[in-house]
């Protein structure tokens, strides 16, 4: 049976209403205006109108507000207890806090059919929800934010800090794309509740954001705070473990056991006091703006945070695209040096190899739902602060039947962060590396209520808790791999993330 809240029967379906107002047109003549109470209740009066008697909807408003930072609008709103998500891609970004309504997949239990569950409990969400406000807005409506683990199984034995699958949606969010910014408040709401008072909450919120401004001020920087975690780099890093791994792995492949296997290294710190997610986190947009930043966390204090430049999908409008990347070379300090190096990685039949396993793989994976894939021939590159990568755009039309969870099932693992062939890869993962992945390398992002949705792969990547941080970082070994140069890639990914650390 669905994860649902409420019999799926008793259900009305998702309405989505135009706009009623738009509080403030964008503008830095009236960037200080906000939303008066009044408005708000008249979007609920709205709400509750639809709702049909004595049953309980959940209502999703949608207001524009004046810019904010979602950064900062996430550390005001945040409490140690409530689960939260955040991302940003260049100019937009978003922040998501509280749930109104959640489902998870237990720890210690099998995650098989994860995907299947996620998307019935979204559908039965939607099913009883109301949506009302500026929905003309960037990331108004409801958006529902999800992380899945790597494997789809824990052990039972350990303390996951993340079960196999998470997916809820928030009492509050916050969005900004360029100079626009909306909240959204998501409430369960029945006949007997007073709009009045809910109306009040709101209206305070949106108060509590704005003054979010002037709540804490970044600092500029590259992580000044993490000197002491430097010195300690090289008692941590075990690079002889992950070497062996690799001579381990290449005997794998030239016994036809396998073509491709990732291998992943995690690195554990220790800070004098508590770690910042937030700060980090606003470290790690100024150092790769390139790339998706995001964090989610589990309530129980507990961050995943990183800059990944991996897409795993995105659906517009029923018009899908996923990136094929693999293969990895450094940036060099000059013009010339970095164009070498860029030559290089293009005509390297290594890296090629590598790249092109990805492309058969989503081709593949994607035809087995009907999706007819689109690509330019030619392999690009997809250049970033401290590293390229070999870069395929691939796209795809999606047809109204397929949910955006059915594609991601099929996608996850990709050969980018498991191997080929993948059940034999994704064995000899655990058999090598001594550490549970978690949300390593899995798939992170939201969904909205037109079956709009964008995913990355969590690669680059750290888990927080407290004073301690644990670094992850991976390398895709095939034949003609060499351990030492594997350990390369591996220490500049993981130098990079612990360069933003504080």
């Amino acid at each position: 049976m669905p994860p649902a809240l409420l019999p799926v029967s008793a259900c009305e379906p998702l309405e989505i209403k135009p706009a009623i107002r738009c509080s403030m047109p964008v503008s830095s003549s009236n960037a200080n205006l906000l939303p008066d109470q009044e408005e708000i209740l008249t979007v609920l009066a709205a709400c509750q109108r639809q709702r049909q008697k004595n049953r309980t909807q959940i209502v999703s408003v949608s207001l524009e507000i004046p810019p904010v930072d979602p950064l900062l609008a996430l550390d005001a709103l945040s409490q140690p207890s409530r689960v939260r998500f955040y991302w940003q891609k260049g100019a937009c970004a978003v922040a998501a806090v509280g749930a109104a309504v959640q489902f998870g997949v237990k720890n210690g239990r099998n995650g098989e059919g994860r995907f299947a569950l996620a998307r019935d409990f979204i559908t039965a969400c939607l099913a009883h929800t109301v949506a009302e406000g500026a929905l003309h807005l960037p990331f108004a409506g409801p958006h529902f934010f999800s992380a899945f683990t790597f494997f789809e199984t824990t052990n039972p034995a350990e303390a996951a800090p993340f079960p196999p699958a998470t997916v809820f949606l928030p009492r509050w969010q916050v969005a900004r794309c360029d100079n626009c910014c909306v909240l959204v408040a998501n409430f369960p709401v029945s006949a007997e509740d007073n709009i009045e008072l809910l109306s009040w909450k709101i209206w305070q919120k949106i108060n509590q954001i704005n003054g979010a401004k002037k709540f804490r001020l970044f600092t500029e920087g590259n992580g000044n705070g993490t000197a002491a975690l430097r010195k300690n780099w090289g008692e941590v890093a075990n690079p002889e473990n992950f070497q062996n791994a690799v001579r381990s792995a290449l005997g794998e492949i030239g016994a036809n056991q396998l073509q491709k296997i990732v291998l992943a290294h995690a690195v554990d710190v220790v800070k004098e006091g508590a770690f910042d997610p937030i700060a980090s986190l606003h470290n790690l947009r100024q150092l790769y703006p390139d790339c998706y930043i995001f964090a989610t966390s589990n309530g129980r204090g507990g961050h995943f945070i990183g800059a990944s430049p991996e897409r795993l999908l995105l659906i517009r409008d029923r018009h899908l695209v996923t990136d094929a990347l693999a293969g990895s070379a450094a940036r060099g300090v000059t013009p010339e040096a970095d164009a070498d190096l860029a030559r290089s990685l293009l005509n390297s039949d290594k890296e090629q190899r590598e790249h092109q396993f990805v492309i058969d793989f989503i081709a593949d994976r994607l035809s087995h739902l009907g999706l007819t894939v689109r690509f330019s021939p030619g392999v690009r590159l997809r250049q970033l602060s401290n590293i390229q990568h070999l870069w395929t755009p691939m796209g795809a039309t999606v047809p109204p039947e397929v949910h955006p969870l059915e594609i991601l099932a099929q996608l996850h693992p990709t050969p980018a962060v498991a191997g080929v062939p993948r059940d034999i890869a994704c064995a000899e993962i655990r058999r090598h590396e001594g550490f549970d992945r978690s949300l390593y390398a899995a798939p992170l992002g939201w969904i909205d209520a037109r079956g709009n949705c964008e995913f990355i792969v969590g690669i680059r990547s750290a888990l927080i808790e407290g004073d301690r941080a644990r670094l992850y970082a991976g390398a895709g070994i095939v034949a003609g791999s060499d351990p030492q140069q594997e350990l390369a890639e591996i220490q500049l990914k993981l130098k990079a993330l612990l360069k933003s650390l504080v």
